[in-house]
């Protein structure tokens, strides 16, 4: 039996040939392929400036860097996403405060960002909504709620690389200050582990580069100054070079996402998080919702099916918990939690695969 896991990378020959090409070249890191896939980034998004780093982890942590993030500082997120989009505001010294999602799509609700807004006096710093399983935020409203109040905003977008909000590229940064991808091996482009930042503000962009590799400012010759705390967060040449041979194959793998999703749409009859009229998604995700997750989960796992939870509500983790959050105060995000399941979607996926895997869930419900 065939077994099929929720996501997984796609390579060919050209990303072996890529890679290949680069180790045999006179630079594994700190060399030209690192800037070639920043410069092609930009190109792809319409972007300013780009800087790549070695996760989409490592890339929050440095934005919150870059907007100056400490002790007082409060930043608002979704509590439906991964841990690190939350964690970063604790990397600098900041508080964590959620705001609930929409129950149609997952994605914040900039009504409920406005709710959080009216009663933080002033604290709150930015914004960092999730793009959640590629489809874009609201990001006009979210976009006039910070101006509003004179905030940043950072988009998570580390499930969204090819995804469009109005018609605008998700990384172009025109309603933020900040974009942040990730290309971890599920993610729709790889480069093993690896994320990248795009801004159109040089002055952020330029804190970018220095804080990605150790504070420094090369200064004359052999010399350099650390004017501030950096960290080692560079992307490798090698890692580069399988980038830029992968967003080539970006809009390919786009199309092959919306046809699986179609698929799911028409022939499974479950309910499921739904497009806005707004949005032109690269699905990363295919989230269905079904009554008894357990059951359901396990008996997929009997038919080969290796499906995933994504995810669970940050604020009811053990850490968060711990400072002060409960169950119960994100009723939306805490009620897509008990039937979120997502089913196989990635380009690899035949069409044959894609009627047995219906099949076999058809099987379940």
């Amino acid at each position: 039996m065939k077994v099929y896991g929720y996501g997984k990378q796609y390579l060919d020959l050209s990303d072996y040939l890529a890679v290949l090409k680069t180790l045999k070249s006179d630079f594994l890191t700190c060399g030209p392929k690192v800037k070639e896939f920043e410069q092609a980034i930009c190109d792809y998004t319409g972007a300013k400036y780009c800087v790549a780093v070695s996760s989409a982890t490592a890339a929050l942590h440095l934005t919150m860097l870059a907007i100056g993030i400490s002790k007082g500082d409060e930043v608002i997120t979704s509590p439906i996403t991964f841990l690190a989009s939350a964690n970063c505001v604790l990397y600098a010294g900041g508080t964590v405060k959620f705001a609930d999602i929409e129950p149609e799509t997952a994605n914040i609700d900039p009504h409920e960002i406005e709710k959080r807004l009216k009663v933080d006096k002033g604290r709150t710093k930015a914004i960092i909504p999730v793009h959640f399983a590629g489809q874009s935020c609201n990001m006009e409203k979210i976009r006039s709620l910070t101006q509003k109040h004179n905030l940043f905003v950072i988009e998570d977008a580390a499930h969204a690389i090819g995804s469009e909000y109005k018609g605008s590229k998700v990384g172009s940064c025109k309603y933020s200050d900040m974009t942040v991808f990730s290309f971890h091996p599920v993610k729709t482009i790889t480069t093993g582990e690896g994320g990248a930042i795009t801004t159109n503000n040089e002055e952020l962009y330029r804190k970018l580069l220095h804080l990605r590799s150790h504070g420094m400012y090369r200064t004359q010759n052999w010399e350099y100054e650390m004017r501030e705390l950096g960290y080692n967060y560079r992307l490798t040449d090698i890692q580069a070079a399988l980038g830029i041979s992968q967003l080539q194959k970006l809009d390919k793998f786009k199309k092959r996402r919306r046809e699986i999703v179609n698929f799911y749409n028409e022939n499974l009859g479950l309910p499921h998080l739904v497009e806005k009229d707004f949005s032109n998604a690269c699905f990363h995700l295919y989230v269905t919702l079904v009554d008894n997750r357990e059951e359901f989960y396990l008996k997929a796992r009997e038919r080969g099916l290796n499906l995933q939870v994504h995810y669970i509500p940050v604020h009811t983790q053990p850490y968060y918990k711990n400072l002060g959050f409960k169950e119960g105060d994100f009723p939306n995000s805490e009620a897509y939690y008990k039937k979120c399941i997502s089913l196989p979607l990635y380009p690899g996926l035949k069409n044959s695969d894609l009627h047995e895997i219906v099949k076999r869930i058809k099987a379940i419900i």
